[in-house]
């Protein structure tokens, strides 16, 4: 399990680092402002229906049935269950797509309603927006492949594929600065054939496991029918967390110019630790806690729920600490070039404290909702994310006037701690949640380190002064992040947390059992 869990956040933490490299040049090309406001809001529309018809909701009701089949049944029922299941997708994301093509004005003048104070602005957005709005057919695909692609524990190519999307991004925006006029253009236009790349690496991964599956033509077999029933409590739940982007989204339109940008670049930097520890656990998770549900191993369960628990808490109270600490100088250092100013890496700042004061919650959540999912329970997370809906919303509007970009960060960062922390309850309720008081102490301690490390860095920023020059600015902050780093490891050890020769251990145990996966 932690081979797979480092494996999956190996290749998601390659990705984000490849993705700031885009949002940079991002940045760098197209400033906070209208034009970025616009671009975001056009990649924003596939995202949200990836998130409620490609992962998520999906997912959840996918890789367990497609794992039991797999098992009970055998490899060629399951190819069959899933390239039927590939055929009913497609034939309903090229009906969405169409829909979306035809009807997009009208969606942004409900998702996007700020733009309309600006003809430009909302022309620019309906453009782009119709440009990576077929994206949302090819990832969901992928999805699906890299869905069935975990279940058969394959897990190395289904995160890498998603590399694409940053480096085809990359080239796109490069390109655009040097051949176009206009950079959004070209860079929507990478979107939408990331996509296309994403899908045929992972169409030939599937290959490469003797799993080929080209789809067939839709039809509502009794399987099918099953997965559907299973999805829809996932759909509502996962629409539930779409309509609080969404609820964000109108807000940040009707603030003032720029302030989607603001928030924008300050959830990238959010998403570093949320994406990598978020994606690792819950991917890895599920399966294992599946298999545990089936076999009757409740112990197994609990023990593999805590391990998780353990591993996220480990390394995301530190990155909370250290982006509290040195959120100012990473946003300057990272993002103030070009277009985007110092004065606007400033203000992203502000949201990024926001965010990051949720960050434990948000990766808690991914830990947590495969405990419902493994028993087949997608309905109660639904049922607590439309009272969290109303929660974010109340807090949006609360916070909107006085708190401008800052607002819809912190509301939402409010809303997910006040949802992990019901996840839990229900859970601990049901005996399915069980976190011994050893547990929790080690926890308690692990805060203090994290803690402890937040002051350290602190006052090695207030005692060495911010350079001047971008290239002593890297230096600084990468020396302060590794120094910080190295404090936490070090505070760790002293208190009992972690011993050197596990620290030590820990690359060569990876590859050994590397080593005696691929002999297998």
């Amino acid at each position: 399990m932690l081979r797979n869990f480092l494996t999956v956040g190996g290749w998601t933490m390659l990705s984000r680092v490849l993705g700031l490299v885009r949002d940079q040049l991002l940045a760098a090309f197209m400033g906070a402002g209208a034009l970025q406001d616009a671009y975001q809001v056009a990649c924003r529309l596939p995202n949200m229906f990836r998130r409620l018809f490609g992962e998520g909701a999906f997912n959840a009701a996918f890789v367990p049935l497609f794992s039991s089949v797999l098992v009970e049944e055998g490899a060629d029922e399951a190819r069959l269950f899933a390239r039927r299941t590939l055929g009913v997708m497609l034939a309903w994301l090229v009906f969405l797509c169409v829909l979306g093509e035809c009807f997009m004005p009208s969606v942004l003048r409900v998702i996007a309603p700020g733009f309309l104070q600006s003809g430009e602005r909302y022309a620019l957005a309906v453009t782009l927006s119709r440009i990576t709005f077929p994206y949302l057919v090819m990832i969901c695909a992928a999805a699906l492949l890299a869905g069935v692609l975990n279940g058969l524990h394959r897990f190395g190519m289904a995160s890498a594929a998603y590399l694409a999307f940053n480096i085809v991004g990359i080239a796109a925006i490069l390109g655009g600065a040097c051949f176009s006029a206009n950079v959004a253009i070209i860079a929507a236009w990478g979107v939408t054939f990331s996509g296309v790349v994403q899908l045929g690496l992972l169409l030939w991964a599937c290959e490469r496991a003797r799993f080929g599956l080209m789809p067939l033509w839709p039809r509502l077999t009794p399987r099918i029918r099953v997965l559907l029933r299973r999805m829809v409590p996932g759909l509502v739940g996962s629409g539930v967390g779409q309509i609080n982007l969404t609820i964000d989204t109108i807000i940040g339109t009707l603030l003032p110019a720029g302030s989607v940008s603001l928030m924008y670049f300050a959830d990238r930097i959010n998403q570093l630790p949320l994406g990598v520890l978020g994606a690792a656990a819950g991917t890895t998770l599920l399966p294992v806690l599946t298999r545990h549900v089936a076999a009757g191993d409740h112990d197994g369960a609990h023990a593999a729920q805590n391990r998780s628990i353990e591993y996220v808490l480990l390394l995301t109270l530190p990155a909370v600490a250290g982006i509290l600490v040195l959120a100012d100088p990473i946003m300057v250092v990272l993002f103030g070039h070009g277009s985007f100013t110092e004065h606007d890496a400033m203000l992203s700042a502000q949201s990024l404290r926001a965010y990051a004061i949720g960050l434990p919650a948000f990766v808690l959540v991914k830990v947590l909702a495969p405990a419902f999912f493994a028993r087949g329970d997608t309905r109660t997370p639904v049922v607590i994310g439309i009272g969290i809906l109303v929660v974010n919303l109340l807090l949006n509007l609360a916070f909107m006037k006085p708190l401008a970009h800052v607002g819809p960060p912190l509301a939402s960062s409010l809303a997910a701690g006040l949802n992990v922390a019901s996840l839990a309850l229900i859970l601990r309720i049901r005996a399915v949640l069980h976190v011994p008081r050893p547990f929790l102490a080690r926890m308690g301690l692990v805060g203090l380190a994290a803690l402890g490390m937040a002051f350290g860095v602190g006052a090695a920023a207030w005692a060495l002064p911010f350079p001047a020059h971008i290239v002593s600015r890297l230096f600084w902050l990468g020396l302060l992040v590794v120094g910080g780093g190295a404090l936490y490891l070090l505070l760790l050890c002293l208190m009992g947390i972690v011993h050197w020769q596990q620290v030590a251990s820990v690359p060569g145990r990876l590859k050994k059992r590397g080593g005696r996966a691929k002999g297998a």
